[in-house]
This record gives structure tokens, sequence and C-alpha cells, in this order.
């Protein structure tokens, strides 16, 4: 097994006033693994995926992410490192609908000069990263790069966040449901896709979604029931 990217150690989490969301034992994610996490909604995926970017701290316990424990860094300090070394991709997207697919693409490379240091090393400048991504993920129309993000369909824009989550090679790509608006072939293509680009970036990839069928495509499959002896919610 390679050294681990995250571990959870003995967490804790509760909304204020609230009963306990979270209590996770111990948690590993190898390097250059890709895991399958199933929950149901209100199970507490979301707000674990929040405790691993750092949005938000743990009521108690470790959470160590490249072996940084991340409840020790400021509040700024774990958003620069989450950007540094996490990639999202969102059950919405979150695009910025006015602005372009390749300045969508870039614009973790605004915020990360690390990320933007590591995309000119590999591919000679960040646009020709930008490029390059997007053609692997199927989309190598050149006129494409220039339009606007609210102009493409569904699956253009699902790939255009997997390129946004890649650029730069984050060593953790989350996926939040990014495959729900999607019929079953589609969801399979895109997958193989993100496997890929996962690969070649050398990068874990935490993948979050409803669908069971999916589970078999990836290294390892887990319900966050598992994981966490306060779920009381019902898998289904």
């Amino acid at each position: 097994m390679s050294p681990a990217l995250i571990h959870l150690s003995n967490l804790g989490f509760a909304w204020p006033g609230q009963a306990q969301l979270l209590d996770i034992p111990s948690f590993t994610l190898a390097r250059g693994e890709s895991l399958f996490l199933k929950g149901p909604s209100g199970s507490g995926k979301t707000t674990l995926l929040g405790l691993l970017g750092g949005v938000q701290t743990p009521s108690r316990g470790s959470i160590r992410l490249l072996d940084q424990e991340l409840s020790a860094l400021s509040a700024g300090t774990r958003d620069r490192f989450r950007v540094d070394h996490t990639g999202y991709i969102f059950q919405q997207f979150n695009l910025l609908p006015f602005l372009s697919v390749r300045e969508n693409v870039e614009l973790p490379c605004h915020f990360s000069r690390l990320r933007a240091r590591r995309a000119i090393q590999r591919h000679g400048s960040i646009d020709q990263a930008a490029a390059t991504l997007l053609a692997h993920l199927g989309l190598q129309e050149p006129r494409l790069l220039e339009r606007r993000a609210d102009e493409l369909s569904i699956g253009q824009q699902q790939r255009v966040a997997a390129a946004r989550a890649l650029i730069g090679q984050p060593e953790l790509v989350i996926a939040d449901e990014p495959t729900s608006a999607l019929d079953c072939d589609a969801r399979e293509a895109f997958l193989q896709l993100l496997f890929a680009e996962c690969r070649e970036a050398g990068a874990s990839l935490l993948f979050v979604s409803h669908d069971q069928s999916l589970a078999h495509l990836f290294d390892r499959s887990l319900a966050l029931a598992e994981l966490n002896r306060a779920a009381t919610a019902t898998e289904v």
C-alpha cells in the first residue's frame, strides 16, 4: 500500500446545538488510490468533505493531509493549503457563468502559485495545460475554450469542472455527486476519463455518490456508515 495521503484519527464533529454527526475512529486514503464513498442524504458526506478541505474544523481528533495536521493551521493558511493540494468537482459544477471555458479551468492557477508552477512545468504554459486537459476529457474543439460556461451542455460543464479540478496536479481530487445529471453510459465514460487523468497526475480520487452501480470501477468502495459510529440514517 502506498503511503497515506489522508489519515483521520478519532474524528468527531457536531454542528452547534446538534447531536454528533461524525464519529470516525480511523480512516486512511492512500496516495494514488480511487475510493467510492456512499451514503444517504444527511449522513454527513458533505460535512466530511468540508473537513478534509479545511473549510470546517473538527470538534475533536486529527485530520492529516500530506502529513499536515489541518487543525494546526490558521483559517487563511488552510485555505491556501486546500487550493494548493485539493481539486474539487461539485455536484452543480460551480462554474462561473460569465467566464470562458479556458478562464474557468485556469482559475486554480490564479489562486495557487504551486499549481500554476506545476502546470507550466508539465505543459509549458497555463493556457496549454488547460487546453491539454480539456482535449483529454473530450473537448478538443479550440473555439470551445472561449465560449462562456453558461453556453455549455451539462456533459460539457462536467468535463470543464473536472479539468479545473485537475489543473496543476493537486494530490487529492474530491468529486461530490458529479455524475448525477448524466445517463449511465455517460457516467461510466466520464469516470474512465477521470481515472486516466488522476493516474497521469498521480492524484488520489475520493468520489462521493449515491449510485452504487459505479462502485466496482474504483480501487475501493466504502459506505460512510462503515466508518461513522454516529450514523443514524438508513443506507439506501
